[in-house]
């Protein structure tokens, strides 16, 4: 099994030039996507706050990592190479989610965004951090906007980069897009506090049509292709009164839910049955997940008291693990390799840079060999 180490943990702080005092958002930390640039040397972060998006480039080059504590890594300070406002349409109210995405033309990536009453922003930009707006195109919710603002989210399908979700949280509902065209809107039973396209199912299974959705306690899985029980073709239920905050997919087709039980839930997607369950692994809440892209028996994990660990879902234990400085407000990780970006509440940005142990390469390499 290959073992992952952290090559580095960058923190960076935000001028207050940009953001002097960020938006509150969500408990849900949804407001941080990043890209990595092909040399490796920096990474661009998008944050949003308020009405606006902002960029942010951070350096991540050198191989450097110490520990303190408890074993918790201890981030190296590095300045902000170059920030700005992106230059693109505001929403009307605050945004509660951003998300990138690959783009099939290389050298351009899909940046979207949602504001609290689910309208939908999407711009396709340049991946060497230069501002060009090539496509914009905006979306409004079915409703127009009617109701109180509330928590929405935002995916994009990781096989076709033009279709996104938007779950509304209030309104209980998920619209599914093609650019700016609706093709359909998904009613859940509970609040949606999390969503996520399924990968690696085979077109038997649905393929890219499949959406993995936190309602509440449950995790329900929809297939965009069917209308009978309004396209739900399964419903888990978790501990009742427990709500669960995030969901993520692995290059396996595993899926994860966690959150006010501080248990991460493995489920096989052809037997829907749990694989694995690490209970208790986050001291609070956990709001934030994501599988590993070098490895997926690797999942990494962020809770509200600002902790975020790496470890083996698997095993249940812990491999490496971290700490921010006050709530986070952002966190995601890099869709195609293990970098993780952090936006906390004190204004400071952590890049973690994760990797193989050069010895596990080595094994690998000599056995392909």
């Amino acid at each position: 099994m290959v073992v992952l180490e952290a090559k580095s943990l960058r923190k960076a702080e935000v001028p207050l030039s940009l953001i002097e005092n960020p938006s509150p958002g969500n408990i849900q930390s949804t407001r941080l996507a990043l890209h990595v640039n092909e040399d490796g040397c920096s990474c661009f972060v998008y944050i949003a706050s308020g009405c606006h998006l902002y960029k942010l480039q951070v350096m991540m080059d050198d191989w450097f990592v110490s520990e303190g504590k408890d074993s918790l890594l201890i981030p190296e300070q590095t300045p902000v190479m170059d920030s700005s406002m992106l230059n693109r349409c505001p929403h009307r109210s605050e945004v509660q989610s951003i998300a990138l995405a690959e783009t099939d033309s290389s050298g351009y990536m899909v940046l979207g965004s949602v504001d609290s009453y689910g309208h939908l922003i999407v711009s396709k930009l340049d991946t060497s951090g230069k501002d060009v707006d090539r496509l914009t195109y905006s979306v409004l919710p079915q409703d127009c906007g009617v109701g109180e603002g509330s928590w929405s989210g935002l995916c994009f399908s990781p096989s076709q980069w033009s279709m996104a979700a938007v779950a509304r949280s209030f309104s209980k509902s998920i619209d599914v897009y093609d650019q700016d065209i609706h093709l359909r809107t998904l009613r859940t039973l509970w609040y949606p506090s999390s969503l996520n396209f399924i990968q690696n199912l085979s077109p038997v299974n649905g393929g890219p049509n499949m959406l993995a959705v936190t309602e509440g306690c449950q995790l329900t899985i929809w297939d965009l292709r069917m209308k009978e029980n309004g396209g739900c073709v399964h419903r888990i239920c978790g501990s009742v009164g427990d709500i669960l905050y995030a969901v993520c997919s692995s290059s396996t087709g595993n899926i994860a839910v966690a959150g006010a039980d501080r248990t991460v839930t493995i489920y096989d997607p052809r037997r829907w049955s749990a694989l694995s369950r690490w209970v208790h692994c986050s001291k609070y809440e956990i709001t934030g997940l994501s599988f590993s892209s070098i490895d997926s028996n690797y999942i990494y994990v962020q809770g509200v008291d600002y902790e975020v660990f790496c470890g083996q879902w698997r095993e249940s234990s812990k491999v490496f693990a971290f700490r921010g400085d006050s709530n986070w407000l952002g966190f995601s990780k890099c869709s195609n390799r293990d970098v993780l970006g952090g936006w906390s509440d004190s204004g400071s940005i952590f890049v973690a840079d994760v990797v193989a142990k050069e010895n596990e390469i080595s094994t690998l390499k000599g056995l392909v060999n």
